[in-house]
């Protein structure tokens, strides 16, 4: 039984979960892009031409959603897929022109959010809050590294 604290974390958790979902969705899709495939964007951003596996091991997502979010991001024209020359049965997966000339959007979108959900924090309280949620973060995997070694 979950006690009052954690129900309250869970159900704000949640809550932001949803209207950031539903916000970046309205935004992303003038570009053909579902919520939930903006964060392969980012993954790729921040190193492009990985495969596949380190997409899905980066961002925490079992492959067969990263293949099916691969897979709709090609047919968009904002990434490609080239035969891993160390692995011929692995993809690299690369940025288009296409994903690079949204970039500078994208990020707004996700900057204006952010600031949207830290108005009126000082900058301590901003700094606090990325502790905060690292550590849950961080929590949130040893727990489930720990289940799934059970």
């Amino acid at each position: 039984m979950l006690n009052t604290q954690s129900r309250s974390i869970n159900r704000w958790i949640s809550i932001l979960y949803r209207y950031g979902q539903s916000h970046i969705s309205k935004q992303v899709g003038k570009f053909n892009i579902g919520s939930g495939q903006y964060v392969f964007l980012l993954a790729l951003y921040k190193k492009d031409g990985i495969s596949q596996e380190e997409i899905s091991d980066h961002l925490k997502i079992d492959k067969a959603t990263t293949a099916k979010a691969i897979r709709r991001l090609e047919k968009e024209g904002y990434i490609k897929r080239d035969i891993n020359s160390e692995d011929r049965r692995a993809f690299k997966v690369f940025l288009t022109q296409k994903a690079f000339d949204i970039k500078p959007e994208i990020y707004s979108i996700l900057r204006n959010w952010s600031d949207a959900l830290s108005g009126g924090f000082s900058e301590d309280e901003k700094k606090l809050v990325l502790e905060l949620l690292g550590r849950m973060a961080k929590n949130a995997f040893e727990f489930i590294d720990k289940k799934n070694e059970q």
